[in-house]
């Protein structure tokens, strides 16, 4: 893996996101309140609802304009026909790494 670092893990708070602008399109990073770091596509399949902007809860992120809930780990909507592209990323050393292959290989957009 090509590990790119993206930014402090502080720089995002607990059930928070922020938005990465990447080659590909938008990647949202989303922190849990146990402190795991995610990385999906921003993009609601259903209606085009900025996930980032929505709510984490768990492990999941709810889809601020239609309540599509979605798993951050495997992108799957819960109960909704749908997916959200997922990306490999971690937290080593108080910063956060995203998989800079894994970007180079889907669209996000």
């Amino acid at each position: 893996m090509n590990w790119i670092d993206i930014g402090a893990i502080d720089d995002i708070e607990l059930r928070g996101a922020r938005i990465v602008k990447t080659p590909v399109g938008c990647v949202a990073l989303f922190r849990t309140a146990e402190a795991e770091v995610f990385a999906t596509g921003d993009t609601c399949p259903h209606n085009g609802g900025p996930l980032s902007e929505g709510i984490v809860h768990g492990r999941k992120v709810t889809c601020p304009l239609h309540n599509w809930v979605f798993s951050l780990e495997t992108g799957e909507a819960l109960g909704e026909d749908g997916q959200i592209p997922t990306f490999p990323a971690k937290v080593q050393d108080g910063r956060i790494l995203i998989d800079g292959a894994s970007l180079d290989r889907r669209s996000v957009a």
